[in-house]
């Protein structure tokens, strides 16, 4: 959940080239792995997102049953034991035990996703987030060999992160899964109608759920900002600088903009300025 490679957007892919599995988590506000991180660990990352992705992707199943889904889940968990074939047992051949517990981590979530469509409350979305978001965060410090003080400020980017996700995806989420993340008390109180999440705008009701939300997401930014300060691997603190930078950027966004109306994402200006805060703090950070 950071920046990749040349975002906004990889370099263009050459006639006749094989398809980029990093083509989707160009799109992405927070995709995994930055030239930032050493080379050897990039490796790793790219193993771990491309697991992440595949169980993602069957969660979401498309036209599969909800068995199917499950199954697929359970066959990448196989990957992971050494007894399958498939990106679990890529991701299992390059990691050390510590850091690939964190991709079996993710995978209660993506099975929560074949089963449920509603988070209840705040609480049940930071449950949600503990495992479809967190584990992301505690790879990247396992790899990088980064000490425990570290996992309470990763832990709430990462949540921070996942949240702000789904306020861009509200209407996505409802019309293409049947899904959606915002509190279903907070939605409840407010008077938030199932047809409100894929309305042309969003409604004064959902509007006040959305920066409900939206504040509770900024208390974990906050809670988050410690983190660069505990890093001492110098491209994954200037990445999560970085990060966090961008996150505080689509929440103001998000906060004033409407992503029922349009797609409100961190834009070329925002991803440089991120860049640039990043690369300061790994330089000041190699001063101490």
């Amino acid at each position: 959940m950071s920046i990749v490679d040349d975002i906004p957007g990889n370099a263009p892919a050459r006639p006749g080239a094989a398809p980029d599995p990093w083509a989707k988590a160009a799109s992405e506000n927070f995709p995994v792995a930055s030239r930032l991180l050493p080379r050897g660990t990039r490796a790793r990352v790219v193993a771990f997102y491309r697991f992440a992705r595949a169980a993602d992707d069957a969660a979401d199943g498309g036209d599969h049953s909800p068995e199917s889904r499950l199954a697929r889940l359970d066959s990448l968990e196989a990957g992971l034991d050494g007894t399958a074939r498939n990106e679990g047992s890529d991701l299992r051949a390059l990691v050390d035990p510590p850091a690939l517990a964190e991709a079996r981590a993710l995978l209660p979530a993506f099975r929560r996703d074949v089963t449920l469509t509603d988070c209840a409350d705040w609480d049940d979305l930071m449950a949600y987030c503990a495992s479809s978001a967190v584990p992301v965060g505690r790879f990247l410090l396992a790899v990088h060999g980064e000490g425990e003080d570290a996992q309470a400020p990763s832990d709430a980017l990462c949540a921070a992160l996942q949240v702000l996700n789904h306020c861009q995806d509200i209407a996505a989420d409802e019309r293409g899964l049947g899904r959606c993340y915002l509190p279903l008390d907070l939605r409840e109180a407010a008077g938030v109608a199932r047809a409100d999440l894929t309305a042309p705008a969003m409604s004064p009701a959902l509007r006040a759920v959305v920066r409900r939300t939206l504040d509770a997401t900024d208390d974990l930014l906050a809670a988050a900002a410690p983190l660069p300060a505990r890093i001492r691997a110098r491209g994954l603190r200037a990445q999560a600088t970085a990060t966090l930078d961008l996150a505080r950027r689509l929440s103001r966004r998000l906060r004033h903009g409407d992503p029922l109306a349009r797609r409100i994402a961190p834009s070329r200006l925002d991803f440089a300025r991120a860049g640039l805060a990043g690369l300061a703090a790994a330089v000041v950070g190699s001063r101490r």
